[in-house]
């Protein structure tokens, strides 16, 4: 590997972490940006570096004479050297020119992606303002103006609320090739990176949430906590879209998901992304070093994460004050689980990227948990409520259950395992009942608490459904005291297990789910621990007093 060289067309953060990654593979990378101390040059002193822009016909013909592979971290770059270069074969281009070219112009961009079937935005050419006009009539208000091209983070974007904001856009967007876009009402951003190898073999990261401040990328969870098959979907939808250009490397794809549970992707960036930092701490494999493996045609590294749990956060810039930028890090140096990137950036400035910091945990609530006053120091006074997945189901067969069921879900609660509660009837509700059992696993279900009463067929009927350990609640009827219900959750067949509880006591159907978890996740496991501890104290406080003051006064 030592005899290939890399050349990359940008020398910011990303570049500065793909030459952390080609360092480790031995390498050799040359930068061509302006600074002479641009972040990546900073960490690559063994080579020689080309100073100059990085869209400068002459300087990439320099750099792509010193090179075997030309790549790029930013793609606002000449694609029609790069074009050029490509034509004569004597170095690759990845991802490919015509890729570059077309991501570059968001107006083609979403052309392409449509005419090979991937679920966009509408979109409509406006090159007049009689063409906004238009748009407004057709989209309705708000829409979405955008430049076609130089437009990110935020930047080049207008929303237009009214018929009266078109001339004030028509000022902030001046001398910019313009379309409109029809409004997204997403319920979540989600992103996806994807690398494809010189060879075509694709693979895809886990779908990621991504959370925006002043629309510039403030945090990505891995994995998304959505639904696992809304998460399936996502994946499939960002492959295609990649499998549709031509070229090798990492790609990032951003999509919008929509209240229906449709999906939408709004762009896609031909390079490593934002929304993949977390890949370095969190994935077998990082971005980078798999974007070096693609483009180089080496076999591509396992993308599956390799911690449960995840959560990066941007530092970004608020004014020129360096030391209050910093300041999130001082606190991710007492947090558990956190590693800091800074990406040496001499200058600060409102909005600009300066760094990031990487959670992982055992699980999504631990790594909330300890990114809690990371962002206190971020966002003092800001309450941003990160949603979690549930990881116990509570079902039962009728409202009537609820007071029994109800004490168990608020041991669950006290111990902070997320959960869902629902009605879900074996005989009058059939058909949900197999929706519910088919599909909990692939929503982050780990276990399911089911209570029922008389014939008690819920426990049992879901067990047959699903590889997720169920604990059956007997709840007492209106005859036989919910014996009837106890051996009926007992007398299930061999292969089909249900674990039970006394009639009646959710709390110890809770507590098992709590412990099944546990086996897992360290944390829940300690937690259950102190409760053990915390029951045996109250114990002892009572033979303490039982000795002193004796039974009769007891």
């Amino acid at each position: 590997m030592d005899s290939q060289r890399v050349g990359i067309l940008g020398g910011g953060q990303l570049g500065r972490m793909m030459i952390e990654a080609a360092s480790r593979m031995n390498l050799r990378v040359t930068v061509l940006d302006k600074p002479t101390d641009a972040p990546a040059k900073q960490i690559e002193s063994t080579q020689e570096h080309i100073h100059g822009a990085f869209s400068d016909a002459e300087k990439i013909k320099e750099l792509a004479i010193k090179v075997d592979v030309l790549t790029v971290e930013i793609e606002h770059v000449n694609a029609d050297i790069l074009a050029s270069i490509e034509k004569e074969g004597s170095v690759r281009v990845c991802p490919s020119s015509f890729t570059i070219k077309t991501i570059q112009d968001k107006f083609n961009q979403k052309e392409y992606l449509s005419s090979h079937g991937i679920p966009v935005a509408d979109y409509r050419n406006t090159p007049t303002i009689e063409d906004i006009t238009k748009a407004s009539e057709v989209f309705g208000y708000p829409f979405m103006l955008k430049s076609k091209t130089m437009a990110y983070d935020g930047k080049g974007n207008y929303v237009i609320k009214s018929a009266s904001d078109i001339p004030e856009a028509m000022v902030a967007l001046k001398n910019l090739p313009l379309y409109a876009e029809k409004w997204a009402p997403f319920v979540k951003e989600l992103a996806v990176m994807v690398v494809r190898r010189a060879n075509g073999e694709v693979r895809s990261y886990p779908v990621v949430e991504t959370i925006h401040k002043n629309s510039i990328c403030h945090l990505v969870i891995a994995p998304a906590q959505i639904d696992g098959s809304i998460a399936k979907k996502a994946a499939s939808i960002a492959e295609n879209a990649i499998k549709a250009f031509p070229g090798a490397g990492i790609f990032g794809v951003e999509m919008f998901l929509m209240e229906s549970g449709e999906i939408l992707l709004n762009e896609l960036a031909p390079r490593p992304h934002n929304s993949g930092h977390y890949t370095i701490e969190a994935c077998e494999t990082s971005q980078f070093e798999n974007h070096m493996r693609a483009i180089l045609d080496l076999p591509l590294g396992s993308t599956a994460m390799k911690v449960p749990a995840s959560i990066m956060v941007n530092i970004l810039g608020e004014n020129t004050d360096m030391d209050a930028c910093y300041k999130p890090c001082h606190t991710a140096l007492l947090t558990d689980g956190a590693t800091i990137h800074l990406y040496g950036k001499k200058e600060c400035r409102p909005g600009r990227k300066m760094g990031h910091i990487t959670v992982v945990g055992e699980s999504m609530v631990e790594v909330q948990h300890r990114l809690k006053p990371i962002l206190e120091v971020l966002e003092p006074g800001v309450e941003r409520p990160l949603t979690v997945i549930p990881l116990v189901g509570i079902i039962m067969g009728s409202d009537s259950d609820l007071p029994v069921m109800k004490v168990g879900a608020q041991i669950l609660k006290d111990f902070g395992i997320p959960f869902e509660l629902s009605i879900v009837s074996a005989h009058r509700t059939p058909l949900r009942m197999v929706e519910y059992a088919q599909s909990a696993a692939q929503r982050g279900i780990m276990a399911i608490i089911a209570g029922a009463g008389g014939a008690a067929h819920l426990p049992g009927m879901v067990a047959a459904m699903t590889p997720l350990p169920v604990i059956g609640v007997p709840v007492k009827g209106s005859s036989l005291d919910g014996v009837d219900s106890l051996y009926s959750i007992v007398q299930m067949p061999r292969g089909i297990p249900v674990a039970t509880v006394a009639v009646n006591n959710s709390t110890n159907a809770a507590l098992l789910a709590i412990r099944i978890l546990g086996a897992s996740i360290p944390s829940i496991q300690q937690k259950m621990a102190a409760y053990m501890n915390k029951m045996e104290k109250e114990v002892m406080t009572k033979v303490e007093k039982l000795d002193n003051v004796g039974w009769e006064s007891y």
